[in-house]
């Protein structure tokens, strides 16, 4: 995890983001002035004065930033090979494992947030349908984690539809925290 405060960047092409915490997306134009606030699973926030709020910028635009794209980090992955069974169901969780609730530096599939994924074949390629939750129902993130997560799934070879839903049954407790999550938690 990285917080940066540096001078103002431009874009250099023109780049989709997702508002932070409305969760809808947008295309920020070539040109638009950026300050990255954090780095954080391969995804950046970036704040963006023009436009009077902070928004979450995919590792496939960090080139945009001037920061380098990192490949999966799952490793399975080749380009333009679509993946499907096992190797496409861990490719998903590793995705899922980049995806973070901005204010706890621990991934919403160690944090426990992640209740069901489901791989469904189409004619085209794959659908990938979860059903997540967040720490508090008050938390108004969920839409910005939900896109973050959606993305990219999409980013995914053969994936051709994604949907993440958030719903509250059964309500998180942080007994869902798994031991990696623990440890980085502190949480012993």
């Amino acid at each position: 995890m990285s917080y940066q405060t540096d001078e103002p960047i431009k874009l250099t092409r023109d780049c989709q983001v997702v508002a932070v915490p409305a969760g809808h997306t947008l295309m920020l134009p070539q040109g638009t002035e950026v300050m990255i606030t954090q780095s954080l699973g391969g995804s950046y926030t970036v704040m963006v004065p023009s436009y009077g709020g902070l928004f979450r910028l995919s590792n496939r635009d960090a080139d945009a930033i001037g920061k380098n794209t990192r490949p999966s980090e799952g490793g399975a992955a080749v380009p333009g090979q679509a993946l499907v069974g096992e190797a496409l169901e861990s490719e998903v969780w590793q995705a899922l494992k980049t995806c973070f609730d901005p204010e706890i530096p621990v991934n919403i599939v160690d944090l426990g947030l992640v209740y069901e994924m489901q791989i469904s074949q189409l004619n085209d390629g794959s659908r990938v349908d979860v059903k997540m939750t967040l720490t508090a129902q008050g938390c108004g993130m969920g839409g910005s984690i939900a896109g973050d997560a959606r993305n990219k799934l999409l980013e995914l070879p053969g994936v051709v539809e994604a949907d993440v839903q958030v719903v509250w049954e059964p309500p998180w407790t942080p007994e869902k925290i798994s031991p990696e999550g623990r440890t980085l938690l502190g949480i012993h």
